[in-house]
């Protein structure tokens, strides 16, 4: 398990926590009159799809419709991509092949 998301608000981060698959645990960090809840699960693109993180709602919808991409489809693909290869660094996971 790793560190996947960090939340201000309990009831967020118990949601975000229902929302993954696998095995999870939800700490929470007291620092003097500040909590933050800490969400540790596996880390898989399914995870971070259905937790909203990282823009991949935002590929599922462009590689939709692929064939009619214009140029800032194209430019917007490519941000998502640079920062999906620094997650998959991050946490050792590979790009899915058909996402690039």
């Amino acid at each position: 398990m790793k560190l996947l998301n960090t939340y201000d608000d309990r009831d967020e981060a118990e949601a975000a926590a229902e929302k993954i698959t696998g095995e999870k645990r939800l700490a929470s960090e007291r620092d003097a009159t500040v909590v933050i809840y800490n969400l540790f699960g596996v880390p898989s693109w399914g995870n971070f799809h259905r937790l909203g993180m990282y823009n991949l709602p935002e590929l599922k919808a462009l590689l939709g419709h692929r064939a009619t991409w214009q140029p800032s489809h194209h430019a917007r693909h490519a941000e998502i991509l640079a920062t999906l290869s620094i997650v998959a660094k991050n946490f050792r996971i590979e790009i899915p092949s058909h996402w690039l």
